[in-house]
C-alpha cells in the first residue's frame, strides 16, 4: 500500500507539471544561450519519434534523452551516432554503457560538435590572411541510472561542456536528472512497462560560458596624446557570460496495440527550454519481435508543436536490433527531420551489445 500510495503522488504531481508546461506563455528568451550543440537531439529512437522520448529512453542513448532509462538495461552496450548538417558542420556522440547488476547502469560517452575549417580574414586582408581557424564544441560526461523498483528508476549525468573558437575557449559544468515511473494504466499485460510510463527530466543545469584566450587579448596605448605612459599596455577584453541551454521535460508513453510480437507505442512530451516558448512533440514507434532474430523498428513523429516560429516538423525513422551467438546483438539505426530551410536532414547511428 506504502508503494502504491507513493506510486499516485509522484504520477499526479508529473501530471500537474505537464498541465502547467503546456499551457505556459512568453516572454520568450531566444537566442539568449550558448552551447546550442547540447539541443541537437542524440540518438536516432528519439530522433525518429519527433525527440518525444523522455519516457521510452533505453540503452545509451538514454544519456541524452534520460539518464533514468540507463537503469533499465540489462546488456552493455558501446554505441556511436554521426549526424551530418549544413556548412561542413557535423555532430556526434559516442559512448559506454556497463551494466552492474545489484548496483546500476555506469555509462560515460561524449558529444562533438565539428564546424571545419574557415579563412582567417581581416579588414587589411578581405580575401584572407592564408591562415585558417576551426571550432569545435564539445561535452564529456559520466552518468549513472539505477532502478530502484520495478516501477521507478532515476538517473543522473554529470558533464563538462567545453567550446573553442581559434585561439579562444571557454568551459561550464552541469548535471543533467530524470526519473521514469512505470503505471498500470493502458496495460495489455501484467508485465512492468507495458503499461503507461511517465518519465521527467531536466537537462544542462550548471554554470555559465564565458570566452577567454589569446583572441580577446591586445594591447593598448591608454592616452596616445601623451608621451611616458604606457604606451604598450597589455589588455584583456571582458566577454559576456552564457547560461547553458537549460531544458526541461515531461512526457508519457503507452501502448496502443500489443500482441505477442508486434507493438505500437505513442508518446508525448512537453518541453520548457530557458531559450525559446514551451512546445509539444509527438512520436509513434511500430516494433516487430522475431524470436530468436532480433527487432525491427518503424518510427514517426513531430517536434516543435505549440512553438512559435517553430522551424522544426516531421520526423522519420526506423533501425533493427539483432542477436547473435554468445549472447551479443548489434543495432543499426536511421532517421529523417525535418529543420526548414535546412530541409531534411540524416543521422545514423550503430551499437554493439554484450
Amino acid at each position: 500500500m506504502k508503494y502504491r500510495n507513493s506510486k499516485i503522488v509522484i504520477v499526479s504531481f508529473m501530471i500537474l507539471l505537464f498541465l502547467n508546461i503546456s499551457f505556459a506563455s512568453g516572454p520568450y528568451r531566444v537566442g539568449t544561450t550558448t552551447a546550442g550543440f547540447l539541443e541537437m537531439g542524440y540518438g536516432n529512437a528519439g530522433n525518429g519519434m519527433g525527440e518525444a522520448h523522455v519516457s521510452m529512453a533505453r540503452g545509451l542513448e538514454s544519456v541524452y534523452w534520460n539518464p533514468a532509462g540507463l537503469g533499465y538495461m540489462q546488456k552493455n552496450e558501446f554505441s556511436l551516432f554521426y549526424q551530418p548538417w549544413v556548412a561542413d558542420i557535423d555532430f556526434s556522440m559516442g559512448g559506454l554503457a556497463y551494466v552492474q547488476p545489484g548496483v546500476g547502469t555506469f555509462a560515460i560517452s561524449f558529444i562533438n560538435a565539428s564546424f571545419g575549417a574557415e579563412d582567417v580574414t581581416t579588414v587589411a586582408n578581405p580575401d584572407g590572411t592564408g591562415e585558417t581557424f576551426t571550432g569545435q564544441d564539445l561535452a564529456m560526461q559520466f552518468s549513472f541510472g539505477r532502478k530502484l523498483a520495478q516501477w521507478f528508476s532515476f538517473g543522473a549525468t554529470g558533464k563538462y561542456v567545453s567550446s573553442r573558437i581559434w585561439r579562444s575557449s571557454a568551459s561550464a559544468f552541469a548535471t543533467d536528472l530524470g526519473v521514469i515511473v512505470n503505471t498500470n494504466f493502458f496495460n495489455w499485460t501484467d508485465q512492468p512497462g507495458d503499461g503507461l510510463n511517465i518519465g521527467m527530466s531536466i537537462s544542462n543545469f550548471g554554470s555559465r560560458m564565458q570566452m577567454a584566450g589569446k583572441n580577446i587579448k591586445d594591447v593598448l596605448d591608454i592616452s596616445e596624446d601623451e608621451n611616458g605612459n604606457y604606451q604598450y599596455l597589455p589588455v584583456n577584453y571582458e566577454t559576456e557570460e552564457w547560461e547553458l541551454p537549460l531544458i526541461f521535460r515531461i512526457g508519457i508513453s503507452f501502448n496502443a496495440l500489443q500482441t505477442e510480437n508486434q507493438k505500437i507505442t505513442c508518446s508525448i512530451d512537453a518541453l520548457h527550454p530557458n531559450n525559446n516558448s514551451e512546445s509539444i512533440n509527438l512520436g509513434a514507434q511500430y516494433a516487430l519481435t522475431i524470436p530468436a532474430v532480433g527487432e525491427f523498428f518503424l518510427r514517426t513523429g513531430y517536434k516543435g508543436l505549440l512553438m512559435e516560429n517553430s522551424p522544426y516538423g516531421l520526423s522519420f525513422g526506423g533501425g533493427l536490433k539483432l542477436k547473435l551467438m554468445k549472447n551479443y546483438g548489434v543495432g543499426l539505426e536511421y532517421s529523417l527531420r525535418d529543420f526548414g530551410d535546412l530541409g531534411y536532414l540524416h543521422s545514423y547511428s550503430t551499437s554493439i551489445l554484450f
